[in-house]
C-alpha cells in the first residue's frame, strides 16, 4: 500500500535575494533596455530621479586610480573631434556658419522602390489618364520590384471604363519597365532578366543568354553545361560566356531600395590612445543619470510613522537601483579595460593581430564570476579606431597552428579576406584552394571551415567572383 506524508528535511540551496536577481537584470540589459527600465521604475517610485540620457557621445573619465592615472582626467572626448575635423579638411565648418545647423539633415535616408520610379515618371511628358495608369503599375509592385498581380486586376482597381483600358495598360507596363533599375515591373524572373539582357553590348552574347533565359532556364539553374551546349547547339566556351553574363544579373532589382529605419550603435565604452597607451572610458552621454532624492528622502524618515512600509519599500529599492546602476557601470567598464589590455596588438595592428581569449581569462582578472562577463558583454559595444563591435566579439576559442601558437578565428578570416582581395581575377581562389594555402601557413583547417568564415564576410563564392 502507498502512503502520502508530510516530512521535514535541512538542506542548502543557492537563492537569489530581489536585490539580487535585480542586478543582474539590470547587468544583462543593453543600454537602450537599461534606460527604458530606468525610467518605468522612476515613474513609480518617487524616490527615485532619473534623468535620461542626453546623446551628446561624450565620454567622461570615471575610472578607479588603478586602472588611469589622474592626469587623463583633462584629456577631453572634444579633442578627438577637433582631429577628426582636421583630418577631414575642416568639414564641419565648411556645412553651415548656422549655430542652429542640425547634423541630421546629413544623415542618409534610402529611397524606396516606389518613390524612385515615381521621381522618373514625374519628369515625363504624359497625358494625365498615362501618367495616372503608369502610378498605378508602379503601386502595384512588391518589394523586389516585380509585378505579382495581373493587369486585369489592376483594371479592376483602377475602376477605369473605356474599351482600350488593357491596351493603355500595357504601354504604361511598358513604360515602367524601361526605368531604373533594369529589371524592374517583371512578371517572372525569366522576364526580369530578358529587360536586363538587353542593355548587354555583345550581340552574339546577348542572343545566345537570352535563349538560356527563355528556353533552359532548368539546365542553367542545375549548373549541366555539356548539355545546355548541346540545346543550344554552341560551343562549351560560348555557352559559359553566356552564363558569366547572365550571372551578373540581379534577380531582384527592388531589393537595392527600402524604407528601412538607418540605425545607429551607440558604444558603451570608448578607447582611445593616450601618450602611446590605450585607456578606457564610458560614454556618458549614452548613460542616464540616476540618483536618489535625498530631499524627498529625507523629509519621508522625518515623519514615517508604523503604517508606512509601501513607502518604505519603495526607499529600499531606489536605493538598490541607484546601488546596482553604479555597479552595472564599473563592471562594465572594468570588464572592458581587461579586454583591452588583452587585445592591445588588435588595437595596434587590426584584426590580424587577434588573439584568443575566453570568459574565465576576463572573469579571473577581475574578480567575478564567468557568468557575471557573459551577461557583462551581452549587447554592450566599445568603440576602437577599427570601428565598434560588440563586446562578445573579442571572445574566442584559439585555433593552433604549426607554429605552436594559437590564432582567433577573426584573425584567419582577416587573412582569408586578404587572400581574396589579392587573387587574380581570371583565376579567383576556391575554398579548397583557400585552405590549402592557409595549410601552407601552417593553419590546418577543413575547406566547410572556410566556407563559414567567408560566408561570415559576406564574399560570394569563387563562381560568382569569377563571373564579376
Amino acid at each position: 500500500m502507498t502512503a502520502i506524508s508530510l516530512q521535514t528535511r535541512l538542506g542548502q540551496a543557492p537563492v537569489f535575494s530581489p536585490r539580487l536577481q535585480h542586478a543582474v537584470r539590470l547587468l544583462q540589459m543593453s543600454t537602450l533596455d537599461y534606460t527604458q527600465a530606468l525610467q518605468e521604475e522612476a515613474l513609480s517610485n518617487p524616490f527615485l530621479d532619473v534623468q535620461p540620457p542626453e546623446h551628446d557621445f561624450e565620454a567622461a573619465d570615471t575610472a578607479t586610480p588603478s586602472v588611469q592615472s589622474s592626469g587623463d582626467a583633462e584629456i577631453e572626448w572634444a579633442q578627438g573631434l577637433d582631429r577628426l575635423s582636421a583630418n577631414s579638411g575642416g568639414l564641419s565648418q565648411r556645412i553651415s556658419h548656422d549655430d542652429s545647423f542640425d547634423m541630421l539633415q546629413q544623415t542618409p535616408v534610402r529611397m524606396c522602390l516606389r518613390s524612385h520610379l515615381h521621381a522618373q515618371l514625374g519628369v515625363l511628358r504624359l497625358q494625365p489618364e498615362e501618367r495616372f495608369l503608369a502610378e498605378a503599375v508602379i503601386e502595384a509592385l512588391d518589394d523586389d520590384g516585380y509585378l505579382r498581380i495581373s493587369l486585369e486586376d489592376i483594371a479592376v482597381a483602377v475602376e477605369a471604363r473605356h474599351p482600350n483600358l488593357h491596351d493603355d495598360l500595357r504601354v504604361a507596363l511598358c513604360r515602367v519597365q524601361a526605368f531604373e533599375p533594369l529589371g524592374v515591373a517583371a512578371r517572372s524572373v525569366a522576364e526580369c532578366l530578358l529587360l536586363q539582357l538587353r542593355a548587354v553590348a555583345d550581340a552574339q552574347v546577348r542572343e545566345m543568354a537570352e535563349r538560356i533565359v527563355s528556353s533552359h532556364l532548368e539546365l542553367l539553374a542545375t549548373r549541366r553545361l555539356q548539355r545546355l551546349s548541346q540545346a543550344l547547339g554552341a560551343s562549351e566556351t560560348a555557352t559559359q560566356r553566356a552564363i558569366e553574363c547572365i550571372l551578373r544579373l540581379d534577380p531582384r532589382p527592388g531589393s537595392r531600395f527600402g524604407d528601412q529605419e538607418v540605425r545607429s550603435i551607440v558604444p558603451d565604452v570608448i578607447v582611445r590612445k593616450v601618450r602611446g597607451s590605450w585607456r578606457t572610458a564610458l560614454n556618458t552621454g549614452a548613460l542616464p543619470r540616476v540618483r536618489l532624492d535625498t530631499s524627498y528622502a529625507a523629509l519621508f524618515e522625518q515623519h514615517r510613522r508604523d503604517g508606512d512600509t509601501p513607502m518604505k519599500n519603495c526607499l529600499d529599492q531606489a536605493r538598490w537601483t541607484v546601488q546596482n546602476a553604479s555597479q552595472r557601470v564599473s563592471t562594465i567598464l572594468d570588464i572592458a579595460t581587461v579586454i583591452v589590455a588583452r587585445q592591445k596588438l588588435f588595437l595596434e595592428y587590426g584584426p590580424l593581430a587577434m588573439k584568443p581569449l575566453g570568459l574565465r581569462d576576463i572573469a579571473d582578472a577581475v574578480g567575478v564570476h564567468p557568468s557575471t562577463v557573459s551577461r557583462a558583454v551581452h549587447h554592450k559595444y566599445l568603440a576602437t579606431p577599427h570601428g565598434v563591435f560588440e563586446l562578445h566579439h573579442f571572445f574566442s576559442r584559439g585555433m593552433a597552428h604549426s607554429g605552436g601558437g594559437t590564432s582567433a578565428p577573426v584573425a584567419l578570416q582577416a587573412l582569408i579576406r586578404e587572400l581574396i582581395e589579392s587573387e587574380a581575377p581570371a583565376s579567383p581562389w576556391s575554398d579548397a584552394a583557400l585552405a590549402r594555402e592557409l595549410a601552407q601557413q601552417g593553419f590546418r583547417i577543413a575547406r566547410r571551415t572556410v566556407t563559414k568564415y567567408r560566408q561570415g564576410l559576406n564574399i560570394d563564392a569563387v563562381e560568382r567572383r569569377r563571373a564579376a
